[in-house]
């Protein structure tokens, strides 16, 4: 199914469908946020960035939240 397709029997859903579908998207994508995320920790991605704050916490330059 095309992203077309989709679109087109999204546009057909009446209101309380497409309430349930939203929830379930914004899970769905959720999810997939947190996944990326992850496996972006876990390959070293951050870590550059992480040293960086880490030097910037102990230099004083800013505060924990």
């Amino acid at each position: 199914m095309s992203v077309e397709q989709i679109k087109q029997e999204v546009a057909k859903l009446g209101q309380e469908q497409l309430s349930r579908f939203s929830a379930w998207f914004d899970h769905f994508r959720s999810d997939a946020w947190d996944k990326q995320i992850s496996s972006d920790a876990e390959s070293g991605k951050f870590d550059a960035v992480f040293a960086e704050i880490d030097e910037e916490l102990k230099r004083g330059e800013i505060r924990p939240l």
